[in-house]
């Protein structure tokens, strides 16, 4: 039963801290273009035109 008393703050904290990290990562942009990476690694550079779209 003492352990439950270390570890119900432990796990209070990290989750809190994890929401935390969470919401920052939102806050900050780090989930809006999702698809761009993914179709990005799959085009290659030189056949890119200015504008970023693949030129066929």
């Amino acid at each position: 039963m003492t352990t439950h008393v270390h570890l119900i703050p432990v796990a209070l904290f990290l989750g809190a801290l994890g929401l935390s990290g969470f919401l920052w990562a939102l806050r900050s942009g780090h989930h809006e273009d999702l698809d761009g990476a993914a179709e990005r690694i799959l085009i290659e550079p030189d056949q890119q035109n200015s504008e970023g779209q693949r030129t066929n």
